[in-house]
């Protein structure tokens, strides 16, 4: 099985890749685009600035390849970063974002520690097969200071609170993102790497 992890300068690919073959994945880490060829599912990682990650993908002529995946049916996992690039824009800087989902990401809201960082539960929506043999609730590793705001609530399977409830996890059909890092969170988090091995199985 062919599992693409998107490398764009951007994300903590050692910790993701680790995850993923303790679940019995064996990761492709790659930033060429003709690498895409082939591919069972693809994981577009995530952490800092969202218009420096735009920047990067552009500059490796990743975006189109990336749309052109998800709009096959295929299964991509978005992650931390990864979930907010998915969206129209971000307020980070007023940049646009990839557009597969419609909405965006904002600033989390002022009066609260940001970034928010540390564990926190999350409540599924839905019965998403990425959260198979999941509880209710669970508690995962967060580190952010700007969330996604899907515009059609039928994406939203998961909410956390902080301050606000928001979205930290998008499922629909193929495509599905975490606002948390499942490679940070423990027998939860690396179930997740084991749910979506099973999606491209």
């Amino acid at each position: 099985m062919k599992l693409v992890v998107i490398d764009y300068d951007s994300g903590n690919l050692r910790s993701v890749t680790r995850a993923l073959e303790s679940q019995g994945g064996t990761p492709l880490v790659t930033g060429d685009p003709s690498d895409f060829d082939g591919a069972n599912a693809m994981i577009l990682p995530g952490v800092g600035s969202g218009p420096a990650a735009m920047a990067a993908l552009e500059q490796r002529g990743l975006v189109e390849p990336i749309k052109e995946y998800v709009a096959s049916g295929k299964p991509f996992l978005g992650i931390c970063l990864g979930l907010q690039l998915l969206m129209d824009s971000t307020e980070e800087g007023n940049a646009h974002c990839l557009g597969i989902v419609e909405g965006e990401t904002k600033l989390l809201p002022s009066g609260l520690k940001i970034p928010h960082m540390g564990w926190n539960s999350v409540n599924f929506e839905g019965q998403h097969p990425l959260v198979a043999g999941i509880p209710q609730g669970s508690y995962f590793y967060f580190v952010h200071s700007y969330y996604a705001a899907p515009k059609d609530r039928k994406g939203v399977g998961g909410t956390t609170e902080y301050g606000i409830p928001f979205c930290s996890l998008y499922a629909n059909g193929n495509l599905v993102a975490t606002q948390f890092h499942p490679e940070k969170s423990g027998p939860a988090g690396l179930r997740i790497y084991k749910n979506f091995i099973g999606l491209a199985g």
